[in-house]
């Protein structure tokens, strides 16, 4: 699937430029950055769904300590 990507002003030349430094390209790059920002979101997710479960089991524990 095709995708347009509007890049603020440096944008473009700061991924050019890390792009060759890693002997990639810009598209692989992006790639990249968007698996990265899916796979951190997903665990933070992952442990504020559990924090919330965990705070409901304990929550008359903790009162309790209160």
């Amino acid at each position: 699937m095709a995708t347009n990507l509007r890049r603020r002003d440096g944008q473009t030349e700061a991924l050019k430029q890390r792009a060759e430094q890693e002997g990639t390209s810009m598209h692989a790059l992006l790639l990249r950055a968007v698996d990265d920002y899916l796979a951190r979101t997903a665990r933070q997710a992952v442990v504020r769904r559990t924090a919330k479960e965990q705070a409901a089991e304990w929550s008359e524990l903790m009162e309790r300590l209160k």
